[in-house]
């Protein structure tokens, strides 16, 4: 009867390299598929991007507040790449692969401003609208998407469209308002990204995949909805962060997800 502990506590004490070994390769097991997945996070690369619609610069951030507008911490900010070109002009925008395209913009106005409306203006090269309609505000300020609908004619591969985002701070005819501009081109893609996109299967490797490759809108896009799909994904989180972090957007990167729906 006496042996009996002694047994048990050799069996037990024979174990603990076993579970220890176990630990060991479960941690690094975690610790691996962390750095993997910190790997695949979405960097965006100007590998290409919209040839130029005109000399006009474009705007990213929503410049030339009025008395008339509420004060907020952050300004109406384009999602979209933005580069130095020449000492005055600011290239904004980027490419897609996709007929119908989505837009998105930080919008720090929300339905608590009565006299604020926005507007959302999509042309091509002569200046003509090829959308035009009022956006909703939210609920609360937070970035919000603006998808061409079925009803606009597809956008045409090579050509470059220019697209306007505009908040009005005052009903009164006549008055400007805030706004955001810049290019979008539709592209096709090359064999080798066909490829890649073919090979992956995971969305969020493919979401790096157009990123690495210059494709803007299809990145973001995809993206988004996935962070709709699964709101609670942390990873997914720090994605969006590394995303718009890599174009500079630092400032928003935090900001919520929100909807124009009433």
């Amino acid at each position: 009867m006496k042996l009996i502990p002694f047994a048990i506590f050799f069996i037990i004490t024979a174990q603990f390299p076993l579970l220890a070994q176990a630990q060991t390769a479960q941690q690094a097991q975690q610790s691996a598929s962390r750095q993997a997945s910190a790997s695949r996070r979405p960097v965006f690369r100007w590998a290409k991007k919209p040839s130029r619609l005109s000399t006009i610069p474009g705007r990213g951030v929503g410049m030339g507040s009025r008395d008339d507008c509420p004060a907020v911490k952050n300004p109406l900010i384009a999602l979209a790449p933005f580069k130095q070109a020449g000492t005055k002009s600011l290239e904004v925008g980027g490419l897609t692969t996709t007929e119908r395209p989505t837009f998105w913009f930080y919008l720090p106005y929300s339905q608590d401003f009565a006299n604020v409306s926005a507007e959302f203006v999509l042309q091509d090269s002569e200046e003509n609208d090829v959308y035009k309609n009022a956006i909703a505000l939210p609920k609360t300020a937070g970035v919000v998407g603006v998808p061409l609908p079925s009803t606009v004619a597809p956008l045409e591969v090579g050509k470059t469209y220019r697209w306007f985002f505009k908040v009005y701070c005052t009903k009164e005819a006549g008055s400007p308002p805030i706004n955001v501009e810049g290019d979008i081109q539709r592209v096709t893609l090359e064999a080798n990204e066909e490829s890649q996109l073919a090979a992956a299967k995971d969305p969020r490797e493919k979401i790096s995949i157009y990123a690495a490759s210059g494709i803007w809108f299809d990145s973001l896009t995809q993206l988004t909805k996935l962070r709709f799909q699964n709101p609670n994904d942390t990873s997914l989180v720090a994605d969006w962060q590394s995303l718009l972090q890599s174009i500079g957007l630092e400032n928003v990167a935090n900001a919520s997800l929100v909807t124009t729906e009433r």
